[in-house]
């Protein structure tokens, strides 16, 4: 009788080396996936890349697959539409990039106090992502898989605006007034000009507006 008869008559079961072959094949599976998930990572960063530097409008399937080093039918593979590929990317950068929390000031009882905690956080996150939003607010009016992620950025700080109103005590036409300096305080474009084109300082900006709108 073989030692491997033998063994298999004593236990009632296979050697492990039986069992190798399906451990394999999971293996195998297992490097498979982590492969795929790789060249997904490796497709959506290029498209990222690509995006913050030449912007939407201008990133081609064709330059997306030459920077992750795919073939173009591994990008359409994976992201089989351009809305696809967009809301990847998005969610990539925003993971990357998240907009301030608007719980860090909304503690501030002192509405002005508020308001000036909120505009030193939002300006140093236009810093840190102007190239980006930059190219987004570009091309948002010629490329339509950007608008859902776009719709979301202005409606994030439609809600910072509303919640830098509480607490104000201004009224009626005051209070339109207030809201209208606010939301003009906050956009990304009142930071570029002031910031990028009149040399101020994030502070100096700040103080600005602060006292615009306060």
């Amino acid at each position: 009788m073989s030692r491997e008869t033998s063994n298999r008559t004593r236990t009632g079961k296979r050697p492990a080396a039986g069992r190798a072959p399906g451990a394999k094949r999971r293996y195998e599976k297992r490097r498979r996936a982590e492969n795929e998930a790789e060249t997904r990572r490796r497709i959506t960063e290029a498209a990222v890349a690509l995006h913050g530097s030449v912007g939407p409008a201008r990133t081609t399937v064709k330059a997306v697959a030459d920077e992750a080093g795919v073939q173009r039918a591994t990008v359409y593979r994976h992201f089989p539409t351009e809305d696809e590929l967009f809301e990847a990317c998005s969610s990539h950068w925003i993971a990357a990039n998240p907009p301030p929390d608007p719980q860090a000031w909304g503690r501030i009882a002192d509405p002005d106090e508020r308001l000036r905690a909120a505009l030193d956080d939002v300006y140093a996150y236009y810093e840190r992502g102007a190239q980006m939003i930059e190219n987004n607010l570009r091309d948002v009016a010629t490329v339509a898989a950007l608008r859902p992620s776009m719709a979301l950025f202005a409606a994030y700080f439609d809600g910072v605006r509303d919640s830098l109103l509480d607490g104000r005590p201004e009224r009626g036409a005051a209070r339109r007034l207030v809201g209208a300096a606010i939301g003009h305080a906050l956009a990304f474009t009142t930071w570029r000009s002031l910031v990028g084109e009149q040399g101020l300082s994030r502070g100096q900006a700040v103080a600005l507006m602060a006292r615009l709108a306060g």
